[in-house]
């Protein structure tokens, strides 16, 4: 459920992208692929480099303290199944 719901979000972005990248002078394949595999993380960078700063920073962070949270997650999962 949880990868469906990330592969859904990475496409939306993909779209988004993919769209409104030849808007702003950018190449639209590079920022889709990026979009794809980075998700949300490209798309504040993306937003930041079209003047969309503020916005831009607040997904950038949002979206690197998500993934540190998860990295933490993991690794305390990890510990606890090992400490058994």
């Amino acid at each position: 459920m949880e990868f469906a719901s990330s592969l859904v979000i990475n496409i939306l972005v993909v779209v988004f992208l993919v769209i409104d990248a030849p808007k702003h002078g950018k190449r639209a394949w590079l920022w889709g692929v990026l979009g794809f595999f980075l998700g949300t993380i490209a798309l504040g960078i993306y937003l930041i480099q079209t003047d969309r700063k503020v916005l831009g920073w607040v997904i950038l962070i949002v979206s690197v303290i998500g993934y540190i949270l998860l990295i933490i997650f993991i690794l305390i999962a990890i510990a606890f199944i090992f400490s058994l």
